[in-house]
Parts: C-alpha cells; sequence; structure tokens
C-alpha cells in the first residue's frame, strides 16, 4: 500500500515514524498519545493498555493503542525503565486555521541514558550515557550524566580495562560504532550509531562550539584521540534527542586510570558496593555510610565508593574535612539547613534545558533561602567550600513564583501576582469583568439618562448595550447599531468593544504572557549557570563530608592513616556492613601486610568467618581511599592500585560458561593484572574440579601470587595441603579463624589466630544446616572408617577428618631410588641394592 492511499493523518504520521524507525512514536491526537502498528503492539503488551484499530493498510486494520496526554509521565517512565526511546511528537499548529492535519513535529526524544526530567529519574542512582570507540589500539569512553552536565573522557588499551570501567559508570545507555563487534556484557540499552559520528575532526569542531573556545587546548584532551571520537558522537545524539541548547555542558574532564583504585565488575558485584547479590539494598556499604541530607550528596556519595582515590594527598585532604565536621559539637545544625536543601544539580540543568516546571523554580528558591545560614555555619568550622548566596536570584524567585505553584506551566497559574502590570491586567479582566460591566451600566445610564439600558453579552454578537425600542431613538451618537430585535435594539461604543477584545482574548493572553515571564526568568536564571552549578557541587561535598561525620561517630569508626611504606596495618577491623545487621557483637581482627609476608592462607570451617574476614579488609581499604573514616582501632594504608576478588562463583549458562570455566577466567585476570600494591581476596580456589586438579591449581596460584604478583593476598582455602606453602615462600603466613566443639556442637569463635586449622567442621556444619540425622550417622561411621583405611593413603597431617579423595604416600623405596646415583654403581652393587629394595617392599 503506497503512502498516498492513506489518509492524510495516516501520511503525515507514516511521514514523522520514518524518520524514527527504531523508536516509540508518541504521536498527539487531542487529548491522546496515539501509537500506530508495530508500536502500538509493543506499547500495548508493555503497558498493559488496550491494543485496538484505526482505519485500514493493504486491507488489514491498523493497530492502534494510546494513552491520555495528562497522564502520559507514568506510562514514560515504564517504557524508559525498559530500555525504550520514545519520541514525543506533538501538535505545533493551530487546529483552527490547519487545513487538513494539524501540522506537528518531533519535539523531544527520550532514551534512557538522556533523560533528566525528576520523575524519570532515581533520586539516589546518576543516569549516564556512555559512548565507546576504538581507534589506534586504544578504547575511548565518554560519558555523559545530562542531569548534571557532568561530561568526562578516558581511554583504555585493553577490553578487561574496557569492562571493568563499564562496570564503574553503571550506565543507563550505551552508544557504539555500527562497525563494533564487541560483546560489552551488559543488560543496558545500546544504540549503533553510524560510523562517520565518530570523525575526529568533526568531534573537535563540535566540541569547541559546545564550549565556545577556540581550541580544546585548556582542557588537556589533545593525546585522547578515541575519547574525543566517542565525545563527538555522544554529543551529537544528545542534541539529536534534547531538540535543544545544552549550556550547562561547558567543560570536559580526563579521568585517568592511576588516579583511582581499579576494581572489576566482579570485584564491585562481590563487595556489595551499592547493589546488595540478594537485593537488600539495606547490605551494602552504601546504605551504611550514607546518611546524606541531599539527592545531589546521596549520588556523589555513590561515585566515590565507585572510584576510591590512589593520591594519598587527596585522601587527607577529604579526611582534613571530615575531621572539621567532628570537631564542632553542632555541625548536626549543617545536617539540618541541608535537609531544606533540593536537587538544585538536576533542577540547574532542566533549567539551562528550558524544560524546568514551575515546581523546580519553587524548589530553587526554597534551597537559595537556606544558603546564607549554611554559609555562615561552613565558615565557623573553616570547611573548604565556598558557598555564594544569589540574592538577586532569591528575590526575583521570590516575587515572581506563587508560594505552591501547579506541576506545569501549560495552564498557567504560576506567576505571583504585582509581579507584572500587563499580566495583573489581563488577570483582573478575566476576574473582574463582571464587576466592569455594572459598572459601564451604571454609568452610561447616568449619562444618557435612558433608564431601560442594559449591559449584556451573547456568543454570537458578543457585548452590547440594549435599550427598548421606545428609547433607542435616544442613543448617543457613539452608540453604533449591532443587533435589532421585536421590543429591543443593540449597541455597541468603544468603550465596550475595546473592553469586548480584551475579555474575549484574556485567558489565552494572560497565558502567552506568563509563558514569557517564565521563560525571562529561566533566562535570568542561567546567567548565572556556572556560579549556581559550583555551589551545587560544594554542597554536595559538604553534604558527604556531614555523612561521613555522622557514620564515624555513630559507627566508633576512626581516620586511617596513610604510608608511602608498601603494606597495610589494621587492628581490630570490622566488616562495616555486617555489624550493623547481626544482632550478636561483632569479633574484630588485625590485617598485617608488609613486603616481608603478602600472603595470608586462611583456613577453618565453613561458616567460620573467612569471606567476611576478607572482605572487612577490602572494605576498610576502600573506605579508607575514598575519605571515610573507617571501622577499626587504628588504620594504616600503603599504596593501593587495585582490588581483586575472587568469592564464590556461578555458572553463566547464556555465555555456555561452567562454574569452573567462570572461576578460572575470574583467576587468571587476577594473575595477569595483580602488581605488588593490589589487594587480593581468593577463595576456594579449585574447588569446582577434581581433588588433584583443584588442589594443584591453588597451590600453583598461591604461589604465583605470593613469588610472582607479590600482591598483598587474603587466600582462603580447605585444601589443608596448602599451609606447607610456608615452608616453601616466605611471603606466606598461615593464619586460621577459630572454633570449638561443646556438647557435639560446633562454637564458632570468628577469631584470627596464627597458623593453621586443626579440624574442618563438615559434619557439625552440615547438622547446623540441617541435614538429616540419619545421614549425619552414616556420615560419621564412613568418616571413621577412611580415618582408619589402608596408611598407603595420605591424611591430612592437621585434620581430624581427611578429605573425601586422599592423596596415595610415596613409598620410601621410591624415594629412595629416585636419589640413587645408578651410573655411579658397579653392577654387584646394583644387584645387592636390588635385593635389599625387594626385601623393604615385602
Amino acid at each position: 500500500m503506497t503512502l498516498s492511499q492513506h489518509t492524510p493523518m495516516m501520511q503525515q504520521y507514516l511521514q514523522i515514524k520514518s524518520q524514527f524507525p527504531d523508536t516509540l512514536v508518541f504521536y498527539r491526537m487531542g487529548d491522546f498519545y496515539e501509537l500506530f502498528f508495530e508500536d502500538a503492539k509493543k506499547a500495548a503488551n508493555q503497558l498493559n493498555i488496550t491494543l485496538t484499530s484505526r482505519g485500514q493498510s493493504a486491507g488489514n486494520p491498523i493497530p492502534m493503542a494510546g494513552v491520555p496526554f495528562h497522564a502520559v509521565d507514568n506510562y514514560l517512565k515504564k517504557l524508559i525503565s525498559s530500555g525504550e526511546s520514545v519520541a514525543i511528537c506533538e501538535q505545533v499548529g493551530d487546529p483552527a486555521t490547519s487545513k487538513g492535519p494539524v501540522a506537528r513535529e518531533v519535539v523531544r526524544i527520550l532514551t534512557p541514558g538522556t533523560v533528566s526530567d525528576d520523575w524519570l529519574l532515581d533520586d539516589h542512582q546518576d543516569s549516564f550515557l556512555l559512548c565507546v570507540f576504538e581507534h589506534q589500539a586504544k578504547w575511548g569512553l565518554c560519558s555523559l550524566n545530562i542531569a548534571s552536565g557532568r561530561f568526562a573522557i578516558q581511554e583504555v588499551s585493553d577490553e578487561s580495562s574496557l569492562l571493568a570501567e563499564i562496570a564503574r559508570i553503571n550506565p543507563s545507555e550505551i552508544l557504539i560504532s555500527e562497525d563494533a563487534s564487541i560483546n560489552l556484557n551488559t543488560s543496558c540499552a545500546i544504540k549503533k550509531r553510524p560510523s562517520w559520528d565518530f570523525e575526529l575532526s568533526t568531534a573537535k569542531k563540535l566540541l569547541t562550539e559546545q564550549f565556545k573556545t577556540q581550541s580544546l587546548d585548556g582542557f588537556g584532551v589533545a593525546t585522547f584521540s578515541a575519547a574525543l571520537c566517542a565525545a563527538g558522537c555522544l554529543l551529537q545524539y544528545v542534541h539529536y534527542t534534547q531538540r535543544a541548547a545544552l549550556p550547562h555542558i561547558h567543560r570536559i574532564v580526563v579521568e585517568k586510570n592511576h588516579d583511582a583504585i581499579f576494581m572489576d565488575a566482579t570485584t564491585r558485584r562481590n563487595l556489595e558496593l551499592t547493589s546488595h547479590l540478594q537485593q537488600d539494598e539495606k547490605c551494602t556499604l552504601a546504605s551504611v555510610l550514607d546518611h546524606t541530607a541531599t539527592a545531589m550528596g546521596a549520588r556523589l556519595l555513590r561515585r566515590w565508593i565507585t572510584q576510591p582515590l590512589t593520591n594519598h594527598t587527596d585522601i587527607q585532604e577529604r579526611l582534613k574535612q571530615v575531621t572539621l565536621f567532628l570537631s564542632d559539637d553542632h555541625f548536626s545544625e549543617i545536617h539540618l539547613l541541608l535537609q531544606n536543601v533540593f536537587d538544585m544539580e538536576r533542577i540547574l540543568s532542566r533549567i539551562a534545558m528550558r524544560s524546568a516546571r514551575p515546581r523546580d523554580l519553587a524548589h530553587l528558591r526554597s534551597s537559595l533561602f537556606v544558603l546564607p545560614d549554611l554559609q555562615k555555619k561552613l565558615a565557623h568550622i573553616h570547611a573548604s567550600a565556598v558557598i555564594h548566596t544569589f540574592p538577586d536570584i532569591n528575590a526575583l524567585l521570590d516575587k515572581a513564583i506563587i508560594e505552591n505553584p501547579p506541576m506545569v506551566i501549560r495552564d498557567g497559574g504560576v506567576i505571583a501576582s504585582g509581579f507584572d502590570a500587563e499580566l495583573d491586567e489581563l488577570r483582573s479582566l478575566e476576574n473582574h469583568g463582571q464587576d466592569y460591566l455594572l459598572a459601564l451600566e451604571k454609568r452610561e445610564r447616568e449619562r444618557t439618562g435612558l433608564t431601560t439600558l442594559k449591559v449584556g453579552f451573547n456568543r454570537i454578537h458578543g457585548y452590547y448595550i440594549e435599550l427598548s425600542r421606545l428609547q433607542s431613538d435616544k442613543a448617543p451618537i457613539d452608540y453604533a447599531r449591532r443587533q435589532t430585535l421585536k421590543n429591543v435594539e443593540r449597541f455597541i461604543t468603544p468603550e465596550l468593544k475595546q473592553f469586548e477584545n480584551k475579555i474575549l482574548t484574556s485567558n489565552s493572553r494572560a497565558l502567552a504572557r506568563e509563558k514569557v515571564l517564565y521563560e525571562s526568568i529561566l533566562n535570568t536564571i542561567a546567567e548565572s549557570l556556572t556560579a549556581l552549578q559550583k555551589t551545587a557541587d560544594d554542597i554536595a561535598q559538604c553534604d558527604v563530608f556531614a555523612s561521613f561525620a555522622k557514620t564515624a561517630l555513630k559507627n566508633n569508626y576512626v581516620m586511617p592513616t596513610f604510608s608511602d611504606q608498601p603494606g597495610m596495618q589494621i587492628v581490630a577491623g570490622r566488616h562495616p556492613v555486617i555489624e550493623k545487621v547481626i544482632d550478636a557483637h561483632f569479633v574484630p581482627n588485625d590485617t598485617h601486610f608488609n613486603t616481608e609476608k603478602r600472603m595470608l592462607l586462611i583456613t577453618g570451617p565453613n561458616m567460620g568467618g573467612k569471606s567476611t574476614y576478607m572482605r572487612q579488609t577490602a572494605l576498610i581499604t576502600l573506605m579508607a581511599h575514598i575519605g571515610s573514616y573507617v571501622p577499626a582501632s587504628s588504620v594504616c594504608m600503603g599504596k593501593i592500585d587495585r582490588i581483586f576478588t575472587r568469592i564464590g562463583a556461578s555458572d553463566d549458562l547464556a555465555s555456555g560458561r561452567s562454574t569452573f570455566m567462570v572461576e578460572m577466567t575470574e583467576t587468571a585476570n587476577i594473575l595477569n593484572n595483580a602488581t605488588e600494591n593490589s589487594l587480593v581476596l581468593m577463595d576456594e580456589i579449585g574447588r569446582g574440579t577434581s581433588t588433584f586438579d583443584g588442589l594443584s591449581l591453588a597451590w600453583s596460584c598461591a604461589l604465583y601470587l605470593a613469588n610472582h604478583c607479590k600482591a598483598f593476598t587474603l587466600f582462603a582455602t580447605h585444601y589443608f595441603e596448602l599451609t606447607q606453602l610456608t615452608q616453601v615462600s616466605h611471603a606466606i603466613l598461615n593464619v586460621h579463624l577459630d572454633a570449638t566443639e561443646h556438647h557435639d556442637q560446633i562454637v564458632f569463635l570468628h577469631k584470627l589466630k596464627a597458623g593453621s586449622a586443626n579440624q574442618s567442621y563438615g559434619l557439625q556444619v552440615a547438622q547446623l544446616a540441617g541435614v538429616p540425622k540419619t545421614v549425619i550417622q552414616q556420615a560419621k561411621l564412613k568418616l571413621h572408617e577412611l580415618e582408619n583405611k589402608n596408611q598407603t593413603m595420605r591424611e591430612a597431617k592437621s585434620y581430624q577428618q581427611t578429605e573425601l579423595f586422599l592423596v596415595e604416600k610415596t613409598h620410601p623405596v621410591i624415594d629412595e631410588i629416585k636419589k640413587t646415583n645408578i651410573d655411579a654403581l658397579s653392577p654387584k652393587a646394583a644387584l645387592m641394592k636390588l635385593y635389599e629394595w625387594q626385601e623393604k617392599i615385602k
């Protein structure tokens, strides 16, 4: 079916839809947004709305679904959350003057990574758009948080680092070249863009235009070609979706890999920094540290958690600010003031893009109102933040915007009375028109002396002055005849005509005037945009410092110190999350690493606390490097460049990888990338394969980490044979989590002690887990049998129970044969040796 065979309205729709083939088009028709064809089917399914039809195409009904315009926000949120993109197509023409379909155009495109409206965003989570591009053997990354204007680039040299950065940024949407073939291993929306969007010359031109500079020299990006190509593509995409200027994006930041501790996706997941493996958000590090008062502070805190610093000077500056808050007995008053600050960061971005709603301005006004008091309090504690107060903007908003404005400007009622004389007059006409007509009627009766004179209105002829037929010939000369009826004559005067023109259009004119004034207010605020954004950033930082101070005070944390010497010293460290969620007393433990001792080989029973101890060491390390106080008696940190974890594993069925393959892939990544300044957590390496294979792999991995990588390593294992590694490498130290047995029940002491464990308590743990008694009894019998088995099977020397699969002992004769130099023996001596060995074997 050709386009011309469709109705004019459907022709218009199809022409618009052809420009957005991969986007759901919300096509405005009166009070509804309608969707057609495949868009309608998809929307009906995802939004649970009715699928109907309208007209036909090629003899088949055209599928149609719609949502009311006044309730569209909720529907859009659901679609964007599921990864869809939506083009909003509005009526831009006047239905009264249109011939054929009303003119329509797409005014905005909503995508998962380019939304800035508060109702589409999580208050406590950043929403990033990320662009990735490979160029000259490097991966360039450019990220944009359009809701704040944060615009950053970086480059990495390999795919593992690329995937680690994607995990850190956690984007809502990723742009890649249509030529790219890399598997990004992410569930977020991925959009392919044409290869010409990544041209370097185009990127430089777009960026200089955006920043209003002659070159990019001042941003230090000259050598980042791959990242600049990504930035150019991203900027084009954002202009395409927003269809508006983006003045809040006025600089680009270069993020350098060595500025932050490297953590891959596995490490972030295992440490449960901002999300919990079982979806319990109360059990994350962020939930423990977050006592922020503002949404801006909450998001900044999470950015810091995901990007711990490596520079000790920068860390110590943060700690200094936290200490200033702690040293002031009244720092809680700052927290109370911050509670009255709304999300200035996102409000300012919407003002910059001219998409701010009336309540955004009311919230900005409330925020600015507390700034003078906040400024004084921060100056009192000598905080580094310099808070500006913007009295002119505050006064403007106080005078211009009513106290509780409506959600949208669309229907007016936002601008306060007394702010604009013209608007007040238009409103007065609308609100007090009847009073004017009564006054006019009285005045005209007195002027003319005509007692039958009345002022009236009808929809056809408008306003009029009515006289009886008997008095109509006495009408003054300025009365122009408008209508003749049987018993009366109706007239109009210049004054009444002027009033009519004003009052009949006063509502629309008042609304238009409000919109002009509203736009003017946005423009005025935007003139101070950069300074306002800086103040918002400073407030967010103060909020995080205050949050760290409050957490430290509440949880008895201490300030960590830093050293140029390699290693770490943690005295009485505690797990920051577990100590808050358990009812019992948390048992603290020490961790000591130096240039001589680089690996703690940890043994002990399941549930004894090995994983908890390992994770708490990593979390304390991370907390120290974001500028937080830490849960310990004392902490001193040397240089840490990376944190790796290999804790637990599961099948990756989608990629066809077994549990053991996942485990080995993660292990290989650690062995290939760990350095002498890395912290490594390795838990139960080799358990996914046979005992001999697993033991051999675990032995080799531990030795490689200790002697080759020389990383600071916590290595937990159930292979007791590994405790012999201390005889092979002086960098390894045996420790164990203690437990004891009481009335045939295991008691976990959770205390780290020197030396290896002397019992595994496997049956007791199984009993605690609820394994049936008959199974436990049978297992005890089998254990006794195995422990008394043929002595040619090697027992685990320090365990009371042996592994199910035992390692066969080496016969002394074999050892002697291996040591004998056969070439040095005479034939007779060799024969005598053979008889000797035969007798020993007998």
